[in-house]
């Protein structure tokens, strides 16, 4: 009989559901968008049960028609510090989950930071002091969400990541916890002890016996039938963040292997096996997973607004109708132009970490058109990216000279010759967009002996080589420094 793995990847934008069969193809997907909820104050929410209730939707439409006693197991991707908290008895959430682009809680990095204990918490999490990073979130939500202070106290709540919130909803409560991939981005987990870390958990208010309960990312987190969409429970296997589960996805099980994905933000990754770096360049260490009893590091820069960018062109601006319109428009403008947009329109992430800066555009002339402004927005993706992996490559002190990509963005062949080009490296992009959902797939395929360690081969890749003198990549990339400086705010 046929042996299929379901991967849930939900994501900022929305849930996706992919059926994999014994082979590691992809037979199918389904997804299903939801609701940005941004208020006044431009702080950025999801609706839990929304969430929850489109990955019910996604998996029944991606089963129609298949043979439902072939499926054997279950994989989840997530996005990753958008936190939630909900009352562990009733399964009812507490507001709306923070998301992770959302800085409402600086005021309490803040407070933290004036105690003098940010240097303490780089030192245990791998991780700056920020708003970003899901610490602050939880504290956030105890702290205004009506009744999460008592719940806490009452040890009668759970709080943390989506793939928390998803495990326990699928399992019907029995089970409340986390993988390591996931832990390592909340800024309470100690990467060298591997737990929760009690001082910096009493710094934000939160009680550590309230967290999650640590799980291997290929272990066992329980079973789940989908509330009756299967005839029989599967076990749910392969729980990753999902930058980490594009990670392994792309096969980058070595020291030095570097990866990108292009996303709504973007996630920036090195592996740098089994012994932590504490960066000094503004990126962050943190797992990249625990898999066969093993863990491994990474390194980690974050940026808020990669593919955001493209969006935010089309629905706000109303520049273009497509983001398939983005490269013949780049490729439309004049070269000489020397037009910078720094997409801060949220602060700042790696390598600067300034949540205070905001969006600019820097070198605006009149010959600046549509076609112009376009480019620069495509280009801030690889200018940023960039930043991020020089920074690694000073970290692990060895140059990147290679870059395995994945996300919708590197469809756009302008922007990855262009990332070729301003990186100085070779650029792989894969024949599938859905590496965060093939991740978690392929871990729980090894786990449950669907396939072997010979699927990480089964990826085609097209390759972009760079193509840019010395001189002009030096002077275009300096260009974008003295923009990123304009809007820096903690200098």
């Amino acid at each position: 009989m046929a042996k299929y793995i379901i991967s849930i990847d939900q994501s900022t934008q929305g849930t996706k559901a992919l059926l994999f069969d014994e082979t590691g193809s992809i037979m199918r997907r389904t997804d299903r968008p939801h609701r940005q909820i941004i208020n006044e104050k431009g702080w950025v929410s999801h609706d839990p049960e929304e969430i929850y209730s489109n990955v019910l939707a996604v998996v029944k439409e991606l089963l129609e028609g298949v043979d439902k006693e072939c499926v054997v197991g279950l994989g989840i991707s997530n996005q990753r510090e958008t936190s939630l908290a909900w009352n562990r008895i009733t399964g009812k959430p507490y507001g709306n989950a923070v998301v992770w682009q959302c800085a409402r809680a600086v005021d309490i990095c803040a407070r933290v930071e004036k105690a003098g204990a940010a240097e303490m918490i780089r030192q245990k999490t791998g991780m700056n002091l920020s708003p970003y990073f899901p610490a602050s979130k939880i504290a956030w939500l105890l702290e205004n969400e009506e009744g999460a202070k008592e719940a806490a106290e009452r040890h009668e709540i759970c709080h943390g990541t989506i793939d928390s919130w998803l495990v326990y909803k699928l399992t019907g409560g029995k089970e409340y916890r986390t993988d390591y991939s996931n832990a390592s981005r909340t800024q309470l987990f100690n990467i060298f002890d591997l737990k929760w870390d009690e001082e910096i958990c009493g710094l934000f208010g939160i009680d550590p016996a309230n967290m999650a309960e640590m799980t291997d990312s290929d272990a066992c987190f329980g079973e789940t039938d989908f509330e009756g969409l299967l005839p029989k429970k599967v076990p749910i296997h392969g729980v990753l963040g999902d930058s980490h589960g594009s990670l392994f996805g792309q096969g980058c099980l070595q020291p030095g292997m570097t990866k990108a994905t292009y996303g709504t933000g973007s996630s920036i990754m090195m592996n740098i096996g089994e012994k932590p770096t504490l960066s000094t360049h503004g990126v962050v260490t943190s797992l990249a997973w625990k898999i066969g009893g093993k863990v491994n590091y990474v390194l980690e820069g974050n940026l808020n607004y990669t593919g955001a960018v493209i969006t935010w062109l089309k629905d706000d601006l109303q520049l273009i109708s497509s983001p398939g319109e983005t490269g013949k428009l780049a490729k439309e403008a004049i070269q000489e132009d020397n037009l910078y947009l720094v997409p801060a329109f949220s602060g700042l992430g790696a390598p600067y970490w300034d949540s205070e800066a905001r969006a600019s555009v820097v070198g605006m002339s009149r010959t600046t058109r549509k076609a112009e402004f376009v480019r620069a927005a495509v280009e801030c993706i690889a200018y940023q990216i960039t930043d991020v992996v020089l920074a690694m490559a000073e970290d692990a002190g060895v140059p990147v000279k290679e870059l395995r990509v994945d996300g919708g963005p590197t469809r756009n062949d302008y922007l990855m010759q262009f990332q070729s080009n301003i990186a100085d490296a070779g650029v792989l992009v894969p024949d599938s967009e859905e590496l965060s959902a093939i991740g978690p797939a392929y871990a729980a395929g090894l786990r449950l002996g669907v396939w072997d360690e010979r699927i990480f081969g089964k990826l085609n890749r097209v390759s972009y080589k760079p193509a840019m003198d010395a001189e002009k990549r030096e002077k275009k990339y300096a260009g974008w420094k003295k923009a990123v400086a304009s809007v820096i705010t903690n200098k």
